[in-house]
């Protein structure tokens, strides 16, 4: 073991990458400022911290998160790996125990061979020849701002919210009922129904609420896939019908009707003993958010593990400094992994510590990284961040709209997006194979 890639960050992208490079013999100095540097949301210094919810979205084969997963588990992705040993119930998706999926991140990549653990802050990009920068959204500020000289761009941010969660024996469960949409993944959720005088009380709270105070930006901009609630309210009295409270796919038991609309917890960890409120990000003043949400049926004596709050997401212009590969083109040996690099989502992010940490090892053998095929979920993922309109740009989750059509037409949604699936695995046991003749194992390996 000779060749070192330094990694700055601990998070889902950067353990990713760690991991890939570590098992292919490649040794790794990776750097973490937490605990030592603390952020406004992460509470542990443990790798791979969720913060905003503990649900990596969908599992099944028909979503292109699912896809995307299991792709990643093709790959060997040691974020899947523990995600799918710490599972907990959420019907056809996959979430987990949050705290024990950092735990057991942490502890198999702290005992990585070849791997050495930097605890503290990063104050520049690091000169080392084959350098992955995974910091994330809370980037620190001397950093982030050698990060945009290098870019030579200002940053883009957006706000990111965070969901509040309580505790399970402070819910009413004589008010509320178990069951997921349309009969689909068991009785997984909570779900808490309002009669319309109860959604229009609520509604009329949540619009004239106090949010906290943002000062770190003249201009809120929120990521729509992760909208504060309160900004969904305002949109008009209707939207949150469409969102985080629609009602369709559930009857409520105790009066054998569709309610008028639902909010649903999820479970948080594996003891059953956290309830996330789903779709409930919010920037409300925490005395606001407790007043508010025990006006939802069955919550009115609530106990609050963690309210919500607002953080700042940021992230370089893709388009202008990225490959798909995840490589910067200035600088042959640098990427850019998570958040950081313009995707969306705790998978998305995870994936691009893969191909980074892929594509670094590729480097650190002597060779060039490989886009992966871009009928992939992972192909896909790459060409959106480097190839998308850069005056326009904004991160996104991985959807089957950044695949490519089909060569023949197929009218049905969920057989078109089963056989885009089927393509994208065949597809990318071909690349799997053209990287095994070319000395990088994609291959799960023990």
């Amino acid at each position: 073991m000779t060749a070192r890639v330094t990694i700055v960050g601990g998070g889902l992208a950067g353990s990713e990458a760690a991991w890939q490079l570590a098992k292919r013999g490649i040794g790794v100095d990776l750097h973490e400022m937490r605990p030592v540097v603390a952020t406004p949301v992460h509470q542990t210094g443990d790798f791979a911290e969720l913060v905003c919810s503990n649900s990596l979205r969908g599992n099944a084969l028909d979503q292109a998160a699912g896809l995307l997963k299991e792709e990643m588990r093709r790959m060997d992705s040691l974020i899947l790996r523990v995600a799918d040993s710490v599972k907990v119930p959420a019907g056809s998706a996959l979430a987990v125990d949050r705290g024990l999926f950092a735990q057991r991140v942490t502890e198999e990549v702290s005992k990585l061979p070849g791997l050495v653990v930097h605890r503290g802050e990063v104050a520049k990009i690091p000169a080392d020849p084959l350098t992955i920068v995974a910091t994330g959204p809370l980037t620190a500020e001397a950093l982030a701002a050698d990060i945009a000289a290098f870019v030579g761009d200002t940053h883009l941010h957006f706000y990111d919210a965070v969901s509040p969660v309580i505790e399970a024996d402070s819910i009413d469960f004589d008010l509320v009922f178990r069951a997921s949409r349309y009969g689909k993944g068991g009785d997984d959720y909570v779900n808490c129904p309002f009669s319309e005088e109860e959604y229009r009380e609520f509604y009329a709270a949540l619009t004239s609420a106090e949010c906290a105070t943002l000062h770190e930006f003249e201009k809120e901009f929120f990521f729509e896939g992760c909208l504060p609630v309160e900004v969904i309210a305002s949109r008009g009295p209707e939207t949150l019908l469409f969102g985080p409270m629609k009602p369709v796919g559930l009857m409520d038991p105790h009066t054998g009707r569709r309610p008028f609309a639902v909010v649903q917890l999820r479970q948080d960890n594996l003891a059953a003993s956290h309830f996330s409120i789903v779709g409930f990000q919010t920037q409300l003043k925490w005395g606001e958010q407790a007043r508010i949400l025990r006006m939802i049926p069955g919550l009115a004596k609530a106990e609050f593990v963690r309210f919500g709050m607002i953080h700042r997401n940021t992230y370089v212009n893709s388009p202008k400094t990225l490959e798909p590969t995840f490589e910067t083109r200035a600088r042959p040996g640098l990427f850019f992994a998570g958040q950081m690099s313009g995707v969306e989502g705790y998978v998305e992010s995870a994936a691009s510590g893969l191909l980074a940490g892929l594509g670094a090892a590729r480097r650190a053998l002597g060779g060039s990284p490989l886009a992966f095929p871009e009928d992939t979920a992972l192909g896909a993922l790459g060409r959106y961040i480097a190839r998308s309109d850069p005056k326009h740009y904004q991160p996104t989750n991985i959807a089957f709209g950044l695949l490519p059509e089909l060569p023949h037409r197929v009218k049905d949604k969920a057989k078109k997006r089963l056989a885009m699936a089927q393509r994208a695995l065949e597809s990318l046991e071909r690349f799997q194979a053209e990287l095994d003749a070319r000395s990088l194992g994609g291959a799960a390996t023990a």
